[in-house]
């Protein structure tokens, strides 16, 4: 186990340290994706929700779709992606997103979607569709699914994740401490037991936390712990970074060293891959995590 430096929490709230400095998006490559989104009018969570490494992956032709619009009936308090009634989806989006993941040439394609709890099936047939459609026109095309609570609605669960995606991730983002004042509208338990599910019908399941809001060291081992128990292979740890001032402050901006402690850990507990950095994000480097 690595030494961790002292570090006064208020001080490390004042302002953002240097680790957390971010390439501005620059580059043929990331024009070209910008481009694409703009033409096929997609939605992307890089955008929606202010991901710090949308340079870095746009610059390397890739991204991560956001479909069923951008409009979330859930009211997250950490998240940018606006809260509302969402209008009614448009069904050609699954055949514009395949088209779009061809002309971009990417060999992994990452999808995710707002909660669309308004829906009965909570957009699992355009989740399938989508899946699908990605898979008939891009067959070499591996794919995550990054999908939302389905509030314990099990058979559109199993619609979702039976499109022929490699991978099916689904967010814990806090500890469970923290779920009232991070996730409302969310149980911790009903999480679980959606990736424990996801394992049990064969798939490659994938979960991520935000650390920086207040939790402890324990209570991080302790969400690692239970996401092993219920068949998680894969985990990412990234810093919780305020999206505008109406949302959550940052509690403590986590060091580094920290960051790769929680690595080795969840190793050490069972997880096949840990992703832990101060800039992680749930689709950083998704292409390592088949």
């Amino acid at each position: 186990m690595i030494e961790l430096p002292i570090v006064d929490a208020k001080e490390t709230r004042r302002k953002k340290p240097d680790w957390l400095r971010v390439k501005l998006p620059i580059g043929p490559n990331y024009k070209k994706v910008r481009s694409l989104v703009d033409e096929y009018q997609l939605h992307t969570i890089c955008q929606s929700g202010s991901c710090p490494n949308m340079g870095e992956c746009w610059g390397a032709g890739t991204a991560t779709f956001m479909i069923l619009g951008n409009t979330c009936t859930r009211s997250c308090s950490f998240c940018a992606v606006k809260t509302g009634r969402p209008p009614e989806y448009d069904e050609d989006e699954p055949r514009r997103v395949a088209e779009a993941i061809d002309l971009m040439g990417v060999k992994h394609a990452v999808i995710t979607s707002v909660n669309r709890d308004e829906r009965r099936d909570r957009g699992a047939e355009v989740w399938y569709q989508t899946v699908v459609q990605v898979k008939e026109r891009t067959p070499h095309v591996t794919i995550e699914t990054l999908i939302p609570d389905v509030r314990a609605t099990w058979d559109a669960l199993e619609r979702m994740i039976s499109g022929g995606q490699e991978v099916v991730s689904h967010n814990m983002e806090t500890v469970e401490e923290l779920y009232r004042k991070v996730r409302p509208q969310a149980k911790y338990a009903r999480s679980l037991e959606q990736i424990k599910r996801t394992k049990d019908f064969g798939k490659r399941t994938k979960s991520g936390i935000m650390v920086g809001l207040g939790e402890t060291k324990e209570q991080v081992f302790k969400v690692m712990d239970d996401l092993v128990a219920h068949g998680c292979d894969v985990l990412t740890i990234g810093q919780y970074l305020q999206p505008t001032k109406m949302h959550l402050e940052v509690a403590e901006y986590i060091h580094p060293d920290i960051f790769k402690m929680y690595e080795e850990v969840g190793l050490e507990k069972g997880f096949d891959m840990v992703e832990s950095g101060p800039l992680v994000r749930s689709s950083y480097h998704a292409e390592k995590h088949l």
